[in-house]
């Protein structure tokens, strides 16, 4: 018992000598701006999300007036696609190959170039069968969803490595 709390112990000092240290609460970096301005479609579902993640990331706001932005995240693509992938024997399709692609930019209040033109593709596959359409539909969607979240999370963590 007494080499288990030893152990724990040992482990701790180790790893907060070596400056090791749990990211917020929330799991997310703060990000090195005090105002983001969005250029993008507020009803888009990506620029929704993206607006959300960054007001609970600390104390970045989001601001709708461009002169009060300290950088600005402007989103210059936004794609989704389908693909075949596979066909049966019948040659009706087995599988599909979903895309998602999104290419942003940012740049300071005074229109200098903070990250170069970026594009962020994902791919997922997904399997087809012509009797479960509503089902396959609804998995699709999840499936953008997913990679839409998965494009924000990398929007973020590159946003989080500028320097202000």
């Amino acid at each position: 018992m007494q080499r288990r709390a030893v152990l724990a112990l040992s482990t701790a000092l180790v790893l907060s000598a070596c400056g090791f240290q749990l990211r917020g609460s929330n799991g997310r970096s703060t990000l090195p701006f005090k105002t983001i301005y969005i250029g993008a479609a507020e009803t888009s579902p990506l620029s929704i999300e993206l607006r959300r993640y960054i007001r609970a990331s600390g104390d970045t706001t989001v601001v709708t007036d461009l002169k009060q932005a300290d950088a600005i995240i402007e989103v210059l693509n936004e794609n989704r696609e389908r693909a075949t992938l596979t066909l049966n024997t019948q040659g009706r399709i087995r599988e599909y190959s979903l895309y998602y692609r999104v290419k942003f930019r940012v740049k300071d209040s005074k229109d200098k170039e903070l990250l170069a033109p970026t594009e962020i593709l994902l791919k997922r596959d997904i399997s087809f069968n012509e009797s479960q359409v509503i089902a396959k539909e609804k998995e699709e969607e999840m499936l953008y969803r997913d990679m839409q979240s998965d494009v924000v999370q990398q929007i973020l963590r590159r946003l989080s490595a500028l320097k202000a």
